[in-house]
């Protein structure tokens, strides 16, 4: 497929999307209260769009990740609520793929 092509197909739907999330992040911001762990992993992912780097997806999807491999003692929650509470500096994981060049 032609890169054109490709435009011609996803652009107006990619588009709506941004503006769903700019409209997100504005009522976000109005917002009283601080900032939790779910917004600072979107912040997160949003970095990894900005840049000029391959496998965008691969990278949004891990910025959201828990990626520790030590099961938890009791869960906090009944339900999942989209993000990692927390995020280590250095995870310790398994790769089941070869790690992503910048």
């Amino acid at each position: 497929m032609t890169r054109e092509q490709v435009l011609d197909l996803y652009f107006l739907d990619a588009r709506h999307k941004l503006v769903e999330v700019a409209a997100f992040l504005d009522r976000a911001q109005r917002a009283r209260g601080r900032d939790d762990f779910r917004l600072q992993a979107f912040h997160a992912a949003l970095a990894e769009l900005a840049g000029g780097r391959q496998q965008k997806a691969k990278r949004v999807l891990l910025a959201f990740s828990d990626l520790t491999t030590q099961p938890v003692a009791r869960a906090e929650t009944k339900g999942a609520c989209g993000a990692a509470r927390t995020r280590p500096a250095q995870p310790q994981r398994r790769r089941a793929t070869p790690p992503v060049s910048p």
